[in-house]
C-alpha cells in the first residue's frame, strides 16, 4: 500500500488546539469568540477532507513525530477507518458549535469561554485518536480526551456535577490505566511493536488463554465504550450541558471508546487470530448483554437525557457486536453504525436540549402536547428515533440490515434475535415520546402555559433539522462511508 508523508494529520489535530488562546483572549467579545470557533472548525474539516481522495484511492497518509523505542512511536496514519471517524467528528463539531451558541446563551450559562475552550481541546484529542498509527498514540489521545472532557462534565460546578465528574474520571481513567496500559505493555513485550496492522501484530506468539485475557482487558479497559458493567459513568455525565451530551457523549467520547476497541480487534489481534481462537463469540455475548440490558433500563427512565444515555449504552455495543461477528457484512454493519448512530443520536440530544431551553422540562411525563407547539423539534426527534431504531428512510436501517446479514453470514442466527428484540425495545421507548408530544393532552402549568410555548431559537432549530435531514440522506447515499470501510478493513 502506497504511503504519503504529510503534515496534514498533525495540522488537523492541532488547529482547534491553537485557537484556544484566541478564545480565551476573546472572552469579553462573545461574537468574536464564536467566530473563531467556526473558523477553526471549518479549517479542521477542510484539512481532513483534503486527504479523502488519497485515502479512497487506497493510499495512507503518515507522519511520525518521534519514536520512544523501536516499534513504539507517536505517529499518525490516515486510513479508511480513521478518515470515516474524523469526518463524522469534525463535521458534527461545527454543527454542535452553532447549537451551543443557542443553548448556552439561551440559558445564560456561566463560564462560556471555559466551555468552548475545553470543547475545542476535546475535538483535537478526538481527531488525534482517529488518526493514531499505533496503540501508544491512541492511548495518549484517549487519556487527553478524558482530561479535556472532565471540566465539561462538571461545568455547572454544583455538588451533583462534582460527584458525577469523580465517577467519570474513576471509571474512564481507572479502567484505562488499570487494564489498557498493562495490556498494551504486554503486547509490546510479546511482539516488539504497537503499530496497527490489518493482519494483526501477533504471529503465533499468543496462546488462546493469553489472547482471551488480553482481549477482555482491552474491551473493558476502553470504558468510554460503555460496555457493562463499566457503563454507569455515562448516565451520570448527563448532568453536563446538552451540547456536551450531544457531541461528546453521542459522538466524540463514546465513539472514541468503541473506535479504540475496533482498532484493537482489527489492527492488534486481527480477524484471523480472533477467528482461530473463536473469541468473537465471547465478545458478542458481552455486547449482547449490554445491548439488551441497556434497552431495558432505558424504558424505565422518565428523564429524557437519561433515557437517551441508556439508549447510547445499548447502541454502542452494536458496533462492538458487528466487529465481533468477524465477517465482511458484520464488520461493515458495525463500523458504519458509528456514522448512522452519531447523526441519529445527536439529533435526539439536540431535541432534548431545545425542549429544555424553551420549556425547562426534562421529564418525558411532562411533554404531552409539546409536539403541537414545537413541530420541527418533535419531527426531528421522530427522524432521529427512526435512525436509532433502524427503520427506513434513515441510515440506521442500513447499518442494522448489514448487522443482521452478518449474523447469517457467520451462522449465528441466535444473535440475530438479539438485534431484532433490541430494535423492538428501541421502538418501545422512543415512539411513545413522539406520540405523546403530538397527540397527548397538553398539561397547563401556571408558570409555563403551553399556549406560550413555541419553537426554540434558530441556533437550536437549524442544527437539529440539519442532522435529521442528513440521517435521511445517509439512507440513500452511504457510499462514501462504505468505501472508506472497505479500504480501511480490506473487505
Amino acid at each position: 500500500m502506497e504511503t504519503i508523508i504529510s503534515i496534514k494529520p498533525l495540522l488537523a489535530v492541532l488547529v482547534t488546539l491553537f485557537v484556544v488562546p484566541v478564545l480565551i483572549s476573546s472572552s469579553s467579545k462573545p461574537n468574536v469568540r464564536e467566530s473563531w470557533i467556526f473558523i477553526a472548525g471549518i479549517i479542521k474539516l477542510v484539512l481532513i477532507l483534503s486527504m479523502l481522495p488519497a485515502v479512497l484511492a487506497g493510499k495512507q497518509i503518515v507522519l511520525t513525530l518521534f519514536e520512544f523505542v523501536p516499534g513504539a512511536s507517536i505517529a499518525f496514519r490516515v486510513d479508511g477507518l480513521g478518515m470515516l471517524f474524523a469526518i463524522v467528528a469534525a463535521s458534527l463539531y461545527i454543527v454542535t458549535s452553532l447549537y451551543s451558541i443557542g443553548y448556552m446563551r439561551g440559558l445564560k450559562e456561566h463560564g462560556q469561554t471555559r466551555f468552548v475552550s475545553f470543547f475545542a481541546l476535546a475535538i483535537s484529542a478526538t481527531i488525534g485518536a482517529a488518526f493514531s498509527a499505533n496503540l501508544l498514540t491512541l492511548y495518549l489521545f484517549y487519556e487527553i480526551l478524558s482530561l479535556a472532557t472532565y471540566p465539561l462534565v462538571t461545568h455547572h460546578q454544583d455538588e451533583k456535577s462534582k460527584i458525577s465528574g469523580r465517577r467519570y474520571l474513576t471509571f474512564i481513567l481507572g479502567t484505562s490505566i488499570g487494564l489498557v496500559l498493562p495490556a498494551m505493555i504486554y503486547c509490546y513485550h510479546v511482539t516488539g511493536t504497537l503499530e496497527f496492522s490489518t493482519a494483526g501484530i501477533f504471529t503465533g506468539e499468543l496462546s488462546k488463554p493469553e489472547a482471551t485475557v488480553l482481549l477482555l482487558m482491552f474491551v473493558f479497559g476502553f470504558a468510554k465504550a460503555g460496555i457493562m458493567p463499566f457503563h454507569s459513568w455515562l448516565p451520570a455525565a448527563m448532568v453536563a450541558p446538552t451540547p456536551v451530551s450531544a457531541l461528546l457523549h453521542a459522538v466524540a467520547v463514546v465513539k472514541v471508546g468503541v473506535f479504540s476497541i475496533v482498532r484493537v480487534m482489527t489492527g492488534v489481534f486481527g480477524v484471523d487470530l480472533l477467528t482461530t481462537y473463536n473469541l468473537g463469540i465471547m465478545v458478542m455475548i458481552i455486547a449482547s448483554v449490554t445491548i439488551l440490558l441497556g434497552s431495558c433500563i432505558a424504558m424505565s427512565q422518565d428523564e429524557l437525557k437519561r433515557r437517551l444515555a441508556y439508549s447510547t449504552i445499548s447502541q454502542l455495543s452494536y458496533i462492538v457486536f458487528g466487529v465481533a461477528l468477524l465477517t465482511p457484512q458484520g464488520l461493515l454493519g458495525g463500523v458504519i453504525h458509528i456514522v448512522m448512530h452519531a447523526f441519529g443520536k445527536i439529533t435526539l440530544f439536540f431535541c432534548a436540549g431545545a425542549i429544555y431551553v424553551t420549556t425547562h422540562k426534562k421529564y418525558i411525563s411532562q411533554m404531552s402536547g409539546l409536539g403541537r407547539k414545537m413541530p420541527f423539534t418533535f419531527a426531528a426527534f421522530f427522524i432521529g428515533a427512526l435512525g436509532v431504531i433502524g427503520l427506513p428512510p434513515t441510515g440506521g436501517f442500513y447499518s442494522k440490515w448489514n448487522l443482521i446479514l452478518g449474523t447469517l453470514e457467520a451462522q449465528q442466527t441466535i444473535f440475530m434475535l438479539v438485534l431484532l428484540v433490541s430494535s423492538f425495545l428501541n421502538a418501545f421507548y422512543f415512539l411513545p415520546i413522539v406520540y405523546k408530544g403530538f397527540f397527548g393532552k397538553s398539561e397547563d402549568q401556571e408558570e409555563n402555559p403551553p399556549e406560550k410555548i413555541k419553537e426554540a431559537n434558530l441556533c437550536l432549530i437549524i442544527p437539529l433539522m440539519l442532522t435529521a435531514v442528513i440521517s435521511i440522506i445517509l439512507f440513500f447515499y452511504p457510499t462514501i462511508f462504505i468505501n472508506l470501510i472497505k479500504v480501511g478493513l480490506g473487505i
